[in-house]
């Protein structure tokens, strides 16, 4: 009797199975993240680009104050979905310990949340511009490890279906 060995088929880890994000999630990801990075875009575009002139001088464009208003929607949306991957991403991969582009992106994400959180509650001129810089950056760049964390995770899974 002849009997397969499945093992060569199955993750290297077994938490890194269950990490994996179904179809749907995945794109539920990319389309919250999307609507957080293009509003996050339309409101810079608008509120550095697009200023008009005013009776007193120049004044906020305005569309302004609503790319602002769905960027705050998608704020919210991507808390929740930070508890969502916690969940059901995060944690299995930490247990598969093989993944050192998801550190980096939930340090991203981290640095995202924590400095959207002092831009609306902090106070002080100076602090405000320098958190903002680093909130515009670090979420203008934010697609690129992204990309990077899916393509590892794809290219991994590929590695293991055909060994």
């Amino acid at each position: 009797m002849h009997v397969k060995h499945r093992r060569f088929h199955q993750p290297a880890h077994p938490a890194l199975a269950r990490a994996r994000l179904s179809p749907r999630r995945e794109a539920l990801v990319y389309w919250i993240l999307g609507l957080l990075w293009t509003s996050g875009i339309g409101w810079l575009v608008f509120h550095y680009f697009l200023r008009q002139a005013g009776e007193f001088g120049e004044m906020s464009h305005p569309l302004e104050a609503w790319w602002l208003r769905l960027h705050g929607a998608g704020a919210f949306a991507g808390l929740w979905l930070i508890g969502l991957l916690w969940a059901i991403h995060l944690v299995p991969g930490w247990k598969s310990r093989r993944r050192p582009s998801g550190i980096v992106l939930s340090g991203l994400l981290s640095v995202l949340v924590l400095s959207g959180y002092l831009l609306y509650y902090a106070g002080g001129d100076r602090m405000h511009e320098v958190v903002a810089l680093v909130h515009w950056l670090v979420g203008l760049a934010l697609p690129l490890p992204l990309l990077l964390h899916g393509l590892r995770g794809r290219r991994a899974r590929g590695s293991q279906r055909g060994a």
